[in-house]
């Protein structure tokens, strides 16, 4: 049986299917791999944003007035550097007023803990609702850490989007934020020793970027 939680939202899709093949595969270059994590995150959050509240506005058509929706409050996606920055456009594309703050957040591959490094948020005025976006939910670890920064902002509403998931992570993010919400592609078996997962794509960054990791 696959995996499940309370919280967790798994995409069952063909297109998620077929393009998360490309992003596995060793031998996708950068430019086609980005590619597919754009495909992907669209897919993502097309579903994920499915229940975001709207208002009704009156709207006149060439033939008569009608009464419309639109989305109601401010939203906001926050990337966690460097790899969630090849999910943030699929968001402005499907919400074109988004706002987007950053987080920075790199894995210490000594102890596989997050280290906070850069963050712009405002002391005020938090969005209505707040999207994290990576590509790889491992340990959790910087998904719980930028979820917190965000908690600790103020907004209400919290999403986390990853392509690829860990039961781990999962577990970790949702202990510890049992009020959020998690969307992701698929839920890969697990971790290894080095905490990258299994099976997994490597590094997300590296790979999207063309960069060696060390």
């Amino acid at each position: 049986m696959s995996f499940q939680h309370p919280q967790l939202t798994v995409l069952q899709h063909a297109l998620v299917q077929h393009h998360l093949g490309g992003l596995r595969s060793i031998s996708t270059p950068s430019a086609a791999f980005r590619q597919h994590v754009r495909v992907l995150a669209t897919l993502l959050a097309a579903e994920a944003t499915r229940h975001l509240a709207v208002e009704p506005v009156s709207v006149t058509t060439p033939m008569e007035e009608t009464v419309c929706f639109r989305l109601k409050g401010r939203t906001a996606v926050v990337p966690i550097l460097r790899a969630g920055l090849g999910m943030v456009e699929p968001l402005s594309d499907l919400i074109p007023d988004i706002e987007v703050w950053h987080l920075g957040l790199y894995r210490d591959e000594t102890t596989a803990m997050p280290v906070h490094y850069y963050d712009k948020l405002p002391a005020d005025n938090p969005p209505d609702v707040g999207i994290v976006v990576d590509p790889m939910l491992a340990t959790g670890g910087s998904a719980a850490m930028a979820v917190s920064a965000l908690q600790r902002w103020g907004v209400p509403k919290i999403l986390v989007l990853a392509i690829i998931s860990t039961p781990e992570g999962i577990l970790q993010l949702a202990d510890n934020s049992p009020a959020i919400s998690i969307c992701t592609c698929i839920v890969d078996r697990g971790l290894n020793d080095r905490k990258y997962i299994l099976p997994g794509l490597g590094d997300a960054g590296d790979r999207m970027f063309n960069t060696s990791g060390s």
